[in-house]
């Protein structure tokens, strides 16, 4: 059975983790498959990528069973998650998380390292490294402190309690909740407003936030000023500003 399943239509590419029996749980197979398929994922007929779970949850972190009876060096294992984590976040076109089911440990790291996460409302979120005295991988220290800030992120990472999906949108670790039986409809549809819109901006608007975390004001003036001459000069510009003055929808092509 492959463990990484891959859908591409109309520009959406759907990358679903399959280890169903397991709640996806990661193996070095799976997240060397999601490496690949990221770095594919930059071809110019993909517009944007979707990244799911399938059978009953998202993703339940690290498959731990993977390394029973070993003494692994966990600083060489997340060199496999540090090229997914990084070609998640680098990926110059937007990136949606669709979690249902449980979210828990690098599989929530992988989730936060999207630019977007829709949850269904039977979804559940935990860090979950505490419970096995470890600390946060996968990038969630990056991200998780920048999305609730310092005092909320040491606590969820300390006590490792489940987060529910309305609670996980208070928080801000989603960008909207919807009902579990109109999950799926929502996520595509999402998936394909983005599809049709100007994606080479979304990448560059992607590059400019992701900057923003370690610039300074006068640095990111200066930074918006070059990416809006590449984004001036692109195709998707010239046909907005003609729809504009056509007083019609715009055909964006993602150039």
């Amino acid at each position: 059975m492959e463990v990484l399943l891959r859908e591409a239509k109309d520009g959406i590419l759907t990358l679903t983790m399959n280890r169903p029996e397991t709640i996806n749980a990661l193996t070095t197979e799976m997240l060397r498959e999601l490496g690949k398929a990221i770095k594919e994922a930059s071809a110019p007929e993909v517009r944007v990528v979707v990244l799911q779970g399938a059978g009953r949850g998202f993703c339940s972190g690290q498959d731990l069973r993977e390394f029973a009876g070993q003494r692994i060096s966990y600083k060489n294992h997340l060199r496999n998650y540090r090229s997914v984590v990084e070609g998640l976040a680098g990926l110059e076109k937007p990136v949606i998380a669709a979690i249902h089911g449980a979210a828990a440990g690098a599989g929530l790291s992988l989730a936060l390292a999207c630019d977007l996460r829709i949850a269904s409302a039977d979804a559940v979120l935990t860090t979950g490294f505490s419970k096995i005295g470890l600390i946060p991988d996968a990038g969630m220290n990056y991200h998780l402190p920048r999305m609730v800030g310092y005092a909320r992120a040491f606590e969820l990472a300390v006590l490792s309690g489940r987060i529910k999906a309305e609670e996980a949108l208070a928080l801000g670790l989603v960008n909207r909740v919807v009902p579990t039986e109109a999950f799926a409809e929502e996520v595509a549809h999402l998936a394909r407003e983005l599809a049709q819109g100007p994606t080479k901006t979304y990448g560059l608007i992607k590059r400019a936030l992701r900057r923003s975390a370690s610039a300074s004001l006068e640095e990111m003036l200066e930074y918006e000023a070059l990416l809006q001459e590449v984004a001036g000069r692109s195709e998707d510009h010239q046909e907005g500003l003609q729809a504009f003055y056509e007083k019609r929808p715009p055909r964006f092509q993602g150039r």
